[in-house]
């Protein structure tokens, strides 16, 4: 009977290490890029972004559904717009209300996206 026990609990162990772990995050940074790429211009130059613009904007927020993924979509939002020059914060900011998308944090290299929920 022991011998079964240590066989259920490796079964067990060998099924969990290769499972994904629930805290990791599933979006990636070059889904985050290509999203909101139709974008650039607008993020450069105002206006009004285009219908491209926003559907990437919708789509990540689409994508986006658990705390691991909004963090990694802040974080990768950040630091694209860390290497990015010429984009303006104020567009950045104001650009989920202008596409109707709810992006539940600021848009803003101040943002701490480890406090996203």
């Amino acid at each position: 009977m022991g011998i079964k026990i240590v066989m259920v609990l490796a079964i067990v162990a060998l099924v969990g290490a290769t499972m994904p772990m629930m805290t990791e995050s599933a979006l990636s940074c070059g889904q985050v890029t290509s999203s909101l790429g139709p974008c650039l211009n607008y993020l450069k130059n105002g206006g009004a972004p285009g219908n491209g613009c926003c559907a990437g904007i919708k789509r990540l927020v689409g994508m986006a559904q658990t705390t691991p993924d909004r963090r990694t979509a802040c974080n990768c939002l950040k630091s694209a717009a860390a290497k990015v020059p010429g984009i303006s914060q104020n567009f950045a900011s104001s650009l989920p209300s202008k596409c109707g998308a709810n992006i539940p944090y600021k848009i803003s290299p101040s943002t701490n996206c480890n406090s996203i929920k």
